[in-house]
């Protein structure tokens, strides 16, 4: 069977939302290899001991998805960045049940270049990063869902403005403005 181009995929999920039980056991294996991608992704900067695996991550995220039946889904983009939604999502809760503080507690400071990588120690700095997007949202949503798309969907320049409607030079920008207001809202609280 070969792999759906990402059109075929908008149908699939298009149909899917319309309760076409086919089209979700065609979407599944792309959907599975998907989601596996952004979680090896994710896990790849977590600590080495991190007691939360890849599959663990991709099977809870996965079962969250499938009972998505109300999501009228847009496009392939947008139902890659709600996935990229709820791994942050599932991460942040376990980051925060270990233990994690919001000031404080165990997070290690927080590296925010270019590219908005975040440093191998990241489960106090994923708590630290998921509160100042949370309070980026409040004062810009938009801002706040570029960078999650960016970030964590790992959606492209082009698919994140499809996603949210907006142009390219308009996520070119607010990306920029997003991480440096990331990286100074972060690095302020860490002088603190």
């Amino acid at each position: 069977m070969t792999t759906p181009s990402p059109p075929e995929v908008t149908q699939l999920l298009l149909a899917w939302s319309k309760g076409d039980e086919a089209a979700l056991e065609k979407l599944a294996p792309v959907v599975y290899a998907e989601l596996r991608r952004l979680a090896h992704r994710y896990m790849s900067r977590e600590r080495s001991d991190h007691s939360l695996q890849t599959t663990a991550l991709v099977h809870e995220a996965y079962l969250r998805l499938v009972d998505y039946k109300k999501v009228r889904w847009q496009n392939r983009a947008h139902f890659f960045a709600v996935s990229a939604r709820m791994m942050r999502r599932i991460l942040v809760d376990y980051a925060r049940a270990r233990g994690y503080q919001k000031r404080g507690g165990q997070t290690q400071r927080l590296s925010l270049d270019e590219a908005l990588i975040l440093s191998r120690e990241r489960s106090g700095d994923l708590v630290a990063l998921d509160d100042a997007l949370a309070t980026l949202a409040g004062i810009d949503p938009r801002m706040s869902q570029i960078v999650e798309l960016r970030f964590f969907g790992g959606l492209s320049v082009e698919e994140t403005a499809e996603v949210l409607r907006i142009s390219t030079d308009t996520v070119t920008d607010d990306w920029k403005l997003a991480k440096s207001w990331l990286y100074q809202r972060l690095y302020s609280e860490k002088r603190q």
